[in-house]
């Protein structure tokens, strides 16, 4: 998308110059990315409404430059915030392509990182660390899970404010090339940004992402499963209803996250039990079905977790 101008347009700078918006829309490309979001994320219609509007914005930006009139680019440093399994990371790889169209970023790739990622253990270690990972990031999005944990106040030795420091430089100075999205459970972002007026200033867009409902997860559990070749039978269909329920009154609720685990303990429960009709034809129905004593079989009917879900609980 060039910001060209139509035919029969003025020259830029011209007070009688015009823009098909349209045709701006249309050249960049992003509606399919948007429609890509709204098909394969259940849900989350504010997280939506608030991307197209970001969009919107980035799209009339194009046009007014496109017809001469210069502004300062908008800031797109984001704060998303949420329980974990809401889609942050789903939506972040959607922004950066919406941003790579439209000649914000210029790979359109996310680069994940942690403290871990950003945060030395001795002096002199963080400063080469979190470089490394801005280069990374360069031309496209860095995405910060659990961005909260660069701060640690209680620790006088800690690193994680150099690492903050450098990340505002470069966030300041290459805005034009980068943005990084910082995220995390939002009482604990809420903390960190007033940790630091400087981090909160720069970051222009907080998006918040709600929990799933019971309905929406059924119906992100039906999704993944179509993708993998697999279905619920109907009686299965009603006992994941009931899975889920009993799921979201459990600690360590992971919301889509706890969902695909749970499927992925039907599908080796559903294993178990073809495995032992060893020797009898199996029909590609067979194959494909889950039925309701693979879920009904979890601890979750017992008042416990289980899997990873027990094993690896969340921060």
């Amino acid at each position: 998308m060039d910001g060209s101008l139509p035919s029969d347009a003025h020259a830029p700078g011209d007070p009688g110059a015009c823009i098909n918006l349209q045709d701006t829309y249309d050249g960049a490309g992003i509606e399919a990315v948007l429609d890509q979001l709204d098909r394969e994320l259940i849900g989350l219609k504010p997280v939506k409404a608030r991307i197209r509007e970001i969009a919107a914005l980035l799209v009339i930006d194009k046009a007014r430059a496109g017809l001469g009139l210069q502004t300062t680019p908008p800031s797109l440093h984001m704060s998303f915030t949420g329980r974990p399994g809401t889609g942050k990371t789903s939506v972040a790889e959607r922004m950066s392509m919406i941003l790579h169209k439209l000649g914000y970023v210029r790979k359109g790739h996310v680069v994940t990182a942690t403290r871990d990622d950003l945060v030395g253990q001795y002096i002199g270690h963080t400063a080469p660390k979190t470089r490394e990972m801005l280069k990374k990031a360069m031309g496209g999005v860095l995405f910060i899970d659990e961005a909260y944990y660069l701060y640690r106040p209680e620790n006088e030795r800690d690193y994680g404010a150099e690492a903050i420091e450098i990340l505002l430089q470069v966030m300041e100075n290459n805005r034009d090339d980068l943005v990084v999205i910082f995220a995390g459970y939002k009482e604990r972002m809420d903390v960190f940004y007033q940790s630091n007026p400087g981090l909160s200033s720069r970051v222009a867009n907080h998006i918040d992402f709600p929990d799933y409902s019971a309905d929406e997860l059924l119906a992100i559990a039906r999704l993944i499963l179509a993708a993998e070749h697999y279905r619920f039978s109907d009686e299965a269909t009603a006992a994941f209803g009931e899975y889920i329920r009993r799921r979201m009154k459990l600690p360590f609720f992971a919301n889509a996250r706890s969902i695909r685990n749970a499927i992925d303990r039907a599908r080796m429960r559903q294993a178990g039990r073809l495995f032992k009709r060893m020797g009898q034809p199996l029909s590609r129905q067979d194959l494909m079905t889950i039925e309701a004593e693979d879920i009904t079989a979890s601890r979750v009917f017992s008042g416990e977790l289980e899997g990873r879900d027990r094993a690896t609980p969340l921060t």
